[in-house]
């Protein structure tokens, strides 16, 4: 039949999640970081997941398409466990985490370290570019392994800032775009670029220069590499003023 269903523009979409949670029916769900209408029968062609995209992905569309299938969507329902996002990952919807800082006394008496992540999520590719957390901020782009090859990690590089991390070898495509639209999209005070001493890490620097060329922005940054033994080899090059 033929009738009114969604229709999403995977190249507008920057991954938020927003809308998986808007669907009440569980048609939409997030595939390698993008919205996906997963069933047309799902879908009831009510649209409540167009007001919460934050990048106007959604639209409606007349096509082909099964009829919507309310008992399937209430047998899925029940199926579903609690407190998750049907189809969904909950992990992709952006927040805030408020710390307080330990004291000194808890410190010194061997408490384990705190951590310093101060947001969520950190995946470069499922961060909204357009996330609060993201204005004035002062922004720290590391390769994944670099926190589990330093160990003050936390401490040295995360605090007061936000961070994003990703690896050029094992993700696809190129960090470039979405790194520059954070950078259009908000007043970055600074970028930091942690990176491992193997040459596939040499991609995620590259990222950063290229969105930093595209944004037309003076943003002042560096990059810190450690190496595969956990040390700092090096902190170099970077645009020193603002």
């Amino acid at each position: 039949m033929t009738r009114k269903i969604i229709k999403i523009d995977e190249d507008k979409c920057d991954g938020c999640g927003l809308c998986v949670s808007a669907c009440h029916e569980g048609a939409i769900g997030l595939v390698d970081g993008k919205a996906k209408l997963l069933r047309d029968d799902y879908c009831d062609g009510l649209g409540d997941c167009l007001p919460v995209c934050p990048t106007e992905a959604i639209s409606f569309e007349e096509r082909e398409a099964a009829e919507y299938n309310e008992a399937a969507v209430k047998a899925n329902k029940e199926n579903s466990q609690p407190d998750t996002l049907p189809c969904g990952c909950p992990g992709t919807l952006s927040k805030v985490i408020e710390r307080e800082s330990r004291c000194k006394n808890e410190q010194e008496q061997g408490s384990p370290p705190e951590t310093q992540l101060s947001q969520w999520p950190v995946q470069i590719k499922l961060v909204p570019a357009n996330a609060a957390f993201f204005d004035n901020a002062h922004l720290l782009i590391a390769a994944d392994c670099t926190a589990y090859a330093h160990g003050g990690f936390h401490k040295e590089f995360m605090r007061n800032k936000i961070t994003i991390i990703g690896c050029p070898k094992l993700d696809e495509g190129d960090y470039s775009e979405k790194l520059a639209n954070i950078l259009n999209a908000n007043d970055i005070k600074s970028v930091t670029v942690v990176r491992m001493e193997v040459p596939c890490c040499g991609g995620i620097v590259e990222a950063v220069k290229t969105a930093l060329r595209n944004c037309g922005k003076t943003i002042p940054w560096q990059v810190v590499t450690i190496g595969t033994d956990g040390t700092i080899h090096e902190d170099k090059e970077g645009i020193k003023k603002a």
